[in-house]
């Protein structure tokens, strides 16, 4: 189990206070999830909903790359 979880509403990291997820976070998944891009894909993608709920002030595109845009 991980600290670098989300602390809502604001998505910043529990275990750095990065902008959620977190380089650490980041590495992770890949790992969680190695071999299984796309279903890292949809995981993130869920979490982009959930945090554009939250951060409507943050410009679309912005989020986009902060929750898929790291993901190959």
């Amino acid at each position: 189990m991980t600290t670098h979880g989300p602390v809502l509403p604001v998505w910043s990291c529990g275990g750095c206070g990065a902008p959620w997820p977190c380089p650490t976070r980041r590495r992770e998944l890949r790992a969680e999830f190695a071999g299984a891009p796309v279903s890292l894909s949809l995981y993130m993608g869920s979490y982009l909903v959930w945090a554009a709920e939250d951060l409507t002030w943050v410009p679309a595109g912005v989020l986009h790359q902060r929750f898929l845009g790291w993901v190959r």
